[in-house]
Parts: structure tokens; C-alpha cells; sequence
């Protein structure tokens, strides 16, 4: 099997030119066709904004934290039961009122 008549196949569908020699293109570069792959873009959730911003440490309570981790290190953290609970009925809850309007 020749592999550059391949590549060339899997360019002209993706409507690249398979005759045009392949020059590498700095990281800057913002020429090309319609159908290349510099025209692709990627878009992120709002989960994802959130997940962005918690990593750059914005609203996070560092003496909490630190707080938490200690008593998980000492083996002294609890949660008491009432509060599993009723997070865990509360989130059945907001999942089956999303399901419903869905």
C-alpha cells in the first residue's frame, strides 16, 4: 500500500490540497483555506469555565481548606449522618426535577 497516495485521498476529502506541498506553518500563522484546520475552533462547557476558575483559586477559602485536610490527616473529620442525607435526597431530588423537564 502506498501511504502518500493515501494521505493524499484523506486530504482531498477533507478539502485540503493534496497537490500543494506541505510547508510548515508557524503557531502565528493565520492563512488558509475555508475548509483548513486552522479555522477550527473549540468551545467549553460552562463545567469547564467553572473547573478553570476553581484551578486559578478564585472563592477558594484556603484556611478552610487547609482546616479539612488537617482533620482528614488526623483522622478527625465527620460528617454527621443527617447532612449525608439530606444532600444525597436533595441531589436525587434536583436530578429527577431535570429528567422531568427534559
Amino acid at each position: 500500500m502506498d501511504v502518500r497516495n493515501s494521505l493524499d485521498g484523506l486530504k482531498s476529502l477533507l478539502g485540503v490540497n493534496p497537490t500543494a506541498p506541505s510547508a510548515p506553518q508557524g503557531k502565528g500563522s493565520t492563512t488558509g483555506s475555508p475548509g483548513s484546520f486552522e479555522t477550527d475552533r473549540a468551545t467549553f462547557s460552562s463545567a469547564a469555565s467553572e473547573v478553570s476558575q476553581a484551578a486559578l483559586g478564585e472563592g477558594v477559602r484556603a484556611d478552610k481548606v487547609a482546616a479539612v485536610q488537617a482533620a482528614l490527616a488526623a483522622g478527625t473529620y465527620s460528617v454527621p449522618a443527617s447532612a449525608v442525607a439530606s444532600r444525597v435526597i436533595d441531589s436525587m431530588l434536583t436530578a429527577g426535577m431535570a429528567a422531568d423537564q427534559s
